[in-house]
């Protein structure tokens, strides 16, 4: 019979189980998003899902500092991530402007769902794999967490120009479809965690991310899109930039 490790007996430091912990709230946050999206306070469920993100960005990075990061802890941020980033963005989309054509754009939410865990399970896979490079700078594909941001899109079109028409609902749906098309691209897009910041130019980076976090306090929906639509455009230079052939 194993005996258990030294851990097991003595048990965890609170502070080891704070990764874990804002994954639950990010469960918490996503549950929530679905609650109040049926209950027609969009804006909310938008924030909800924003901070979902990111508690995602976060729960990862601080368990590699703690050294505590489990199998447990795997699990647990990959079924998160189904929860917050496959299902919460797309049912909220659903029950905001999707209502008129209820069965052409189930069809849309479920095949965004669907690319979603996909898209995770391929990831899983590959992060598994010996074969893998970890360290490369890019992903096969738009994370899911950038994918559930960018299907939003529309709604901070709306809440941003409160006097503008809404987009037409088949086209809301055509959009949700391109997104979950993207997230089971082979597209490479850039993985930030390889990104590295000379000492020269970080407190210019240090400075990016005040004014950002500034503007989304400030314009949150007009800052929104401002990023949805920089994260396009550097997809599509990514892309560019692998496809052209080196001139050395």
């Amino acid at each position: 019979m194993e005996k258990p490790s030294k851990q097991e007996e003595t048990g965890f430091a609170l502070i080891h189980l704070l990764p874990n912990a804002l994954t639950i709230t990010a469960v918490c946050a996503g549950l929530s998003a679905i609650r109040f999206g049926v209950q027609g306070n969009y804006v909310l469920s938008v924030q909800l899902i924003i901070a979902a993100c990111v508690l995602d960005g976060l729960d990862g990075r601080i368990a590699r500092l703690l050294n505590s990061d489990s199998k447990i802890g795997a699990e647990l941020d990959s079924l998160a991530d189904f929860l917050n980033f496959g299902v919460a963005p797309p049912l909220v989309l659903y029950f905001w402007a999707l209502q008129d054509i209820r069965s052409a754009a189930w069809l849309a939410v479920l095949f965004f769902a669907v690319c979603c865990v996909m898209r995770l399970a391929r990831f899983n896979v590959g992060s598994k794999s010996e074969s893998c490079d970890h360290d490369s700078a890019y992903f096969e594909g738009i994370p899911a967490p950038a994918g559930a941001l960018l299907v939003m899109l529309p709604m901070y079109l709306s809440f941003a120009f409160a006097n503008a028409p809404l987009l037409p609902s088949m086209a809301i749906c055509l959009y949700m479809v391109i997104i979950g098309l993207l997230l089971i691209s082979r597209i490479p897009t850039w993985s930030f965690k390889t990104t590295r910041i000379s000492r020269e130019n970080a407190k210019f980076f240090l400075i990016g991310v005040a004014v950002v976090g500034a503007a989304l306090l400030t314009f949150a929906w007009a800052t929104l899109i401002a990023l949805c639509v920089g994260y396009v455009g550097m997809v599509a230079w990514a892309w560019l930039d692998r496809e052209t052939p080196s001139n050395r």
